[in-house]
């Protein structure tokens, strides 16, 4: 598969997450978890997300992934129990969109990495995974999701 990769400007986005660990093979179930978690706290608050669902990676270790869960929303919410306010950082960032199934994204990881590292960008070490379509009702080959690394300022 060929990747379509390019660098934009994210601007800052206000969010609600669960930050937890998991191994990649409970990851499935935490962000099932997380997301209906936070989904419940906003129904409770009589708000919706402001756009699609995302994961932080602020590792890459598979046994012991540390991740940040969550959804945009529209204003500065107050946090509670697990489920605090943040915020997805302004800055540059390098992107692609992986479209198929979840099983096969390592492919648009490394086309975004060696794309980044070929025209000079250094990465934070951060990733980031917005799924744009729901998988209970998309089919896996329909599946997509960006990947989005913040870039290092120049």
């Amino acid at each position: 598969m060929s990747y379509k990769c390019e660098v934009r400007v994210q601007v800052p986005k206000t969010t609600l997450t669960v930050r937890t660990r998991t191994p990649v093979s409970h990851l499935p179930q935490v962000l099932g978890q997380a997301f209906d978690e936070i989904m419940a706290y906003l129904g409770a608050l009589g708000e919706q997300p402001a756009g699609p669902p995302f994961v932080v990676y602020h590792n890459m270790d598979m046994q012991n992934l540390d991740i940040e869960i969550g959804f945009p929303v529209s204003k500065r919410l107050p946090g509670k129990d697990r489920v605090q306010a943040g915020n997805l950082p302004e800055g540059r960032v390098a992107t692609c969109l992986h479209t198929g199934p979840y099983s096969e994204i390592g492919q648009a990881y490394e086309a975004l990495s060696k794309w980044v590292d070929e025209n000079g960008y250094q990465a934070t070490g951060t990733a980031i995974e917005i799924y744009l379509n729901d998988p209970e009702v998309t089919a896996p080959d329909k599946l997509q999701t960006q990947i989005v690394y913040p870039l290092r300022a120049a």
